[in-house]
């Protein structure tokens, strides 16, 4: 069984009615319960929940330093190429957008590879738009081969691949893989995606599992804060994220909470979503998700990201530049999307000490498998 035979059975309207007719008996009834439910994650993202708040941060804070200690892994991401097929409204890497456009060569990967490795980053993700034959599986596979010396761990968000496509990932040298459905509202998905191969919502759903047949270690979901109502989305979230560790069990599932930014093209959201709710779906997803990694970019602000450090996030993005080549040469022309938080990588580092957790580098080695392989 795959997602697209459990999400068939739900309608996202009748989905957010139920989420709104949850009482504070369900909130309740869901905080008192070891192992949450679907039913008791819709409590948790109700309004009804947003008096509980407190109690659900503090929980949610215990449960992350049992699994995870005062840990805060950081990477970077690198971009690669924005050319882009697809007409996302929302991107600014969009093929509607008139900005300039650029594929960095071989050499201009490594030049950016290098300026993280010697920020002090270990673990990277390597970001492309969506252009599949300009920018394909060997010029992908050329790339991670050349600055996998460099890093421990590569993660890639880069246009949806077959399984085989995959494999060849995994074999130059990545473990680990992001791919954000944007919005779980079929009918949304649709408005949004006018053109592109992106349009086809049933292949970008079954995208992360093609990616854990394929061996990859990490699976990072998310859907775009600002396109549909988050509380049916945040449902819907956290149901994938479930059936994929049920079915992937040897991969680490994480989930990202990117929200829209400013970026060319002017789209502005169609369903804002406060501080308040931010936190309120960063804590119910931890309480469902124990084992999981809760992601925060440079998206948000300084302010805010330091303020939810303790509520369960395990992994943080720093010094982020959303251009390719942007890290050498400091050209933001072609950049997605503006970042919020814009510290360096060592300031972020501070924060994070200072907050009395520990900023990790590196988390993760190729020779753990091998150890693994003479057990």
């Amino acid at each position: 069984m795959t997602f697209l035979d459990i999400i068939k059975d739900y309608d996202p309207q009748q989905v957010q009615e139920s989420i709104e007719r949850k009482t504070a008996a369900d909130v309740e009834r869901a905080l008192a319960t070891e192992r949450l439910r679907p039913d008791d994650l819709q409590a948790l993202l109700s309004p009804a929940a947003a008096g509980y708040l407190e109690e659900m941060a503090a929980r949610a804070h215990r449960l992350t330093l049992r699994r995870f200690g005062k840990n805060i892994l950081l990477y970077a991401p690198l971009y690669i190429s924005n050319l882009c097929t697809n007409g996302c409204r929302y991107c600014g890497f969009s093929a509607s957008n008139q900005v300039p456009r650029r594929t960095l060569t071989l050499d201009e990967v490594w030049t950016e590879a290098k300026v993280l490795y010697d920020f002090g980053f270990r673990h990277i993700l390597l970001v492309t738009g969506e252009s599949p034959k300009a920018v394909d599986n060997d010029y992908l596979a050329a790339c991670i081969k050349r600055i996998r010396p460099l890093f421990s761990s590569i993660t890639i968000e880069v246009y949806p691949m077959e399984t085989e496509g995959y494999r060849q990932m995994v074999d130059a040298g990545v473990d680990g893989l992001t791919v954000y459905q944007e919005t779980y509202d079929r009918a949304l998905y649709k408005e949004m995606h006018p053109f592109g191969k992106k349009r086809d919502y049933n292949f970008r759903l079954l995208t992360p599992e093609r990616g854990g047949a394929a061996g990859l270690r990490r699976i990072g979901l998310g859907f775009l804060l600002g396109l549909g109502e988050f509380r049916s989305e945040a449902f819907f979230l956290g149901l994938h994220a479930l059936h994929l560790s049920r079915h992937y069990w040897r991969t680490q599932v994480s989930v990202s909470f990117p929200r829209i930014r400013p970026a060319d093209g002017g789209f502005q959201p169609l369903n804002p979503v406060s501080d308040h709710d931010f936190v309120q779906l960063i804590c119910a997803l931890r309480l469902l998700l124990p084992d999981a990694g809760l992601v925060l970019s440079t998206r948000e602000s300084a302010q805010l990201r330091n303020n939810l450090i303790p509520l369960g996030i395990t992994q943080m993005s720093a010094g982020s530049c959303t251009a390719p080549g942007g890290y050498a040469d400091k050209d933001l022309s072609t950049q997605q999307f503006a970042i919020d938080d814009d510290r360096t990588p060592d300031e972020v580092c501070r924060l994070i000490r200072a907050s009395g957790y520990e900023a990790v580098w590196k988390d993760w080695d190729e020779a753990f498998l091998d150890s693994q392989k003479a057990m």
